[in-house]
């Protein structure tokens, strides 16, 4: 079924090309599909756009597609091009006249924004709670070994003393910032473009404001044209908010890598979350953060691949979005799933209580002299030049006494601070009231 179907076939090739990966990509749109026609469907009720008796057999039937969506039995067919397509056909073939009603005052193009968003909007849940989950161990280990030391590097090399606390406690709090990100993705995201139809509206007497509130959207994209302009532009928003914690990800494990090699040593792994050489028996290879380093860097690369499909594109709707859903659809599951594998390799580390016992790390303790004798009324830079002689005359002896104590150095590490600054910002995501709409708008008709 073709909703564009004007009696002429169209060349096979063709077909196949411009389908695409729709019909794979839309079973991840369906339950958002049929919740958008189930609001759409009241909406056309509530207005006299379709008679109460249609309404009361449409809803029903539509709940029924969704509840076979929510249980992955739902599917496109052969002869349908898209998602769209294939719930018009099965009302139709179900319902009759009906069913032929429910496009009314709509257009794929629109429909299209509405699934991508209602499914964003739970993606970005998703993401926000993998996120939290992992935030939480990471304060955790921060806390637990707030006092077992390593050396800091600039420039890859051994520049002062830093710890386990601050280090783990440092990937908690960019996870606040990215969260950040993530809930002005959602903000943009949850504005309903329903009844924008092809970009230009419709002479019907849609009632948007109650499709947006039956979804649970904050606002509207109230101007048609720039409703369809956001297509592109959304994705891409999502891809920041992604590549953002995708950036976290990468460096976490790029540390990682590092910090289990024999010549760092400064943690282990258990042999089961390693792999070995198929010729070298002595390997434990870290693996699985050397995947999530690929794996987030790659996502890192997606608002600019998004942007090269979509960017110097006319106002008004191209196919060229539907290649969008290529690349947006599987991201979401890509970092959710290396969400979790970090979760779970940092559950097995063991961490090295003695990495500064090692002489060759004898030097970063330069900067605790320097401040010990400024602190007896040296200046700074005669301070800095009598350890800087003793260095390279082979004289210094290291002040290992540290006695840290400003916000957020190794002493005083601040993630009360830091958690709170993470459960204000998700607190201001109104993911509840989105999930509590489409609750209702299910089960007020079930």
């Amino acid at each position: 079924m073709k909703l564009w179907d004007k009696g002429i076939e169209p060349e096979k090739q063709m077909e196949t090309f411009t389908v695409g990966k729709d019909r794979e990509l839309d079973l991840f749109l369906a339950q958002w599909d049929i919740i958008g026609s189930i609001a759409h469907a009241k909406m056309l009720g509530s207005t006299g756009l379709i008679s109460e008796s249609e309404t009361k057999q449409l809803i029903p039937e539509l709940i029924n597609l969704y509840h076979q969506a929510k249980k992955g039995t739902f599917t496109i067919e052969e002869g349908s091009e898209d998602v769209h397509s294939q719930v018009e056909k099965l009302l139709t073939s179900k319902l009759g006249e009906a069913g032929k009603k429910i496009h009314t005052g709509r257009s794929r193009n629109d429909q299209v924004l509405l699934d991508l968003r209602l499914f964003a909007r739970e993606q970005l849940k998703r993401i926000s709670e993998e996120s939290n989950s992992l935030f939480n161990l990471l304060i955790t280990l921060s806390n637990e070994n707030k006092n077992v030391l390593l050396p800091g590097y600039t420039h890859m090399q051994a520049a002062m003393p830093s710890s386990f606390g601050l280090w783990f406690g440092a990937f908690a709090e960019s996870l606040t910032d990215d969260m950040i990100l993530l809930a002005s993705a959602y903000k943009i995201v949850n504005q309903n473009p329903l009844g924008s139809a092809a970009g230009y509206g419709s002479s019907f007497p849609l009632d948007r404001e109650m499709t947006t509130r039956l979804l649970g959207f904050d606002d509207l994209n109230y101007n048609s044209v720039y409703a369809q302009m956001t297509r592109g532009r959304m994705e891409k928003t999502i891809a920041f908010s992604l590549a953002s914690f995708a950036s976290t990800l990468a460096k976490l494990a790029m540390d990682m890598t590092l910090f289990v090699s024999q010549n760092f040593a400064f943690a282990s792994l258990p042999d089961e979350l390693t792999t070995g050489s198929s010729i070298m028996p002595h390997k434990k290879n870290p693996d699985a953060f050397e995947l999530i380093r690929a794996k987030c860097n790659k996502i890192q690369a997606l608002p600019n691949e998004i942007a090269f499909i979509s960017n110097n594109l006319s106002t008004g709707y191209h196919r060229d979005f539907q290649v969008l859903k290529e690349s947006v659809i599987p991201a979401f599951e890509e970092l959710i799933s290396c969400f979790k594998i970090t979760r779970l390799m940092l559950s097995g580390i063991k961490v090295n209580k003695d990495v500064l016992k090692d002489e060759k790390y004898l030097y970063i303790y330069s900067v605790e002299k320097i401040n010990k004798m400024v602190s007896g009324g040296t200046s700074f830079r005669d301070a800095y030049r009598e350890v800087a002689k003793s260095i390279s005359e082979g004289t210094f002896t290291p002040e290992k006494e540290l006695h840290h104590t400003h916000t957020g150095s190794l002493g005083n590490l601040c993630n009360d601070h830091i958690e709170r600054k993470m459960k204000e910002v998700i607190s201001t995501i109104p993911f509840g009231k989105a999930e509590d709409a489409i609750v209702e708008l299910i089960h007020l008709h079930s």
